[in-house]
């Protein structure tokens, strides 16, 4: 079966030898970041989310120079400049700094003994995987302890043809060869699409939208792409390929990589030996039960039979059920809300006025209920607050109103 990951960017040996200090490797689309502050790594999967660039070329780009003590907007240092940066940055591998030996010890007993997985929320790690599928991004994103930057298509034109090919993946379980060549056919023409429109939308959007004075010609020009980019993103297949740059906990990693090693996608299982090997580079103690068969493998084995039996089960009750061009109209197409809280919004008043009030949350809920609705409106607005941009969120209250929406394809 063929490997549907990418390949990673080439350096030259001299950029190679410039980045090793500050990266797992070179060579392979999966690495962690090493021998950097907290405040750079940031940084750099800040920029990583806006540009079509790898995280390692952005870094060589724009980050290289300061990062060694030379002035702000030197250019990377390479050749003999290279060797030079290494020598002012004297940095110690992690797993070689002082008490790496005793701390290895003490968290392998811990985990591994005693099982107090919360020591593993302790240490973490950053993460870029690049070049896999919006679908391979999901699985990677559906932990909720973990912090994710993806490639925004808003802003990143998915214009380039690496070796000629547009940039999605071709699934390695897709072995018929008709099915294949139907769907390469079929993304091909998406892309070309896309592609074909990005500069027609650009002058609808500057014509609808004409630069006033004072906006700079740059940020003009910036704003009118992404409404471009917004607007064409939804032509872009599952399998378009992206970066995702991650940061989590060595527990919230465990968790991660035994939920992709039980995946069905092949990418997903190949993308999980990459970074576990990349992540035990930086936080091996973390991650030593992932691999032992009476711990990560028996995890790894209930994952697996719980898809499957949910599978099984779910296939079965697709077949007992009505044909859903019988009639169904939530079967249709487009977005259907599917169930939400009738109560939703009396939570909301009651939760918002629970912190500012010594009342019980009984009575507060009572007293919602019997509100009319311009006391409730105002109750909402108060929470709320004077919002003056998107940065001002309201509280947690109204995460008390739950719904559920599903998206649909006729």
């Amino acid at each position: 079966m063929s490997s549907a990951l990418a390949r990673a960017e080439a350096f030259t040996p001299e950029e190679a030898a410039a980045l090793a200090p500050y990266f797992g490797n070179t060579d392979l689309p999966v690495f962690v970041l090493t021998n950097l502050p907290e405040a750079v790594k940031g940084a750099l999967f800040a920029r990583y989310s806006r540009s079509a660039k790898s995280a390692r070329r952005l870094f060589l780009d724009e980050f290289l120079g300061e990062q060694a003590g030379q002035g702000a907007g030197a250019p990377a240092a390479t050749g003999a400049d290279a060797g030079a940066v290494q020598g002012t940055l004297p940095l110690p591998r992690p797993e070689t700094g002082p008490g790496q030996g005793r701390a290895r010890r003490l968290y392998s007993r811990i985990l591994a003994e005693y099982g107090d997985d919360s020591v593993a929320q302790l240490g973490g790690a950053h993460l870029a995987c690049e070049g896999i599928s919006n679908v391979a991004t999901k699985i990677v994103e559906r932990g909720r302890l973990m912090a994710y930057l993806e490639q925004s298509t808003r802003y990143v034109p998915l214009t380039a043809r690496p070796g000629g090919r547009w940039p999605y993946v071709v699934p390695a379980e897709m072995d018929d060869p008709a099915l294949r060549s139907c769907f390469v056919e079929t993304l091909d023409r998406a892309f070309a699409t896309y592609a074909r429109w990005i500069e027609p939308l650009q002058a609808y959007y500057r014509e609808r939208h004409p630069r006033e004075t004072g906006d700079s010609e740059g940020v003009y020009r910036s704003v009118i792409r992404a409404k471009a980019l917004d607007a064409l993103r939804g032509l872009l297949p599952a399998a378009t390929r992206s970066n995702v740059g991650v940061y989590g906990s060595g527990q919230a990693y465990e968790a991660l990589l035994l939920r992709m090693q039980a995946h069905e996608l092949a990418e997903s299982r190949e993308l999980a030996g990459l970074m576990l090997a990349e992540l035990r580079k930086v936080i091996p103690a973390f991650l030593e039960r992932v691999d032992r068969e009476d711990r990560g493998g028996r995890w790894r084995d209930y994952l697996r039979r719980r898809n499957a039996d949910s599978r099984r089960l779910a296939a079965a009750l697709a077949d007992t059920m009505d044909d859903p061009a019988g009639g169904d109209s939530s079967a249709t197409g487009g977005v259907v809300l599917t169930d939400f809280d009738p109560e939703g919004e009396v939570k909301v008043v009651a939760a918002a006025l629970y912190p500012a009030s010594g009342l019980p949350y009984g009575r507060l809920l009572a007293a919602a209920r019997a509100m009319p609705v311009e006391e409730r409106i105002r109750v909402l607005r108060a929470s709320a607050g004077a919002r003056e941009n998107r940065r001002h969120r309201p509280g947690r209250a109204f995460e008390h109103a739950t719904n559920a929406r599903d998206g649909l394809t006729d």
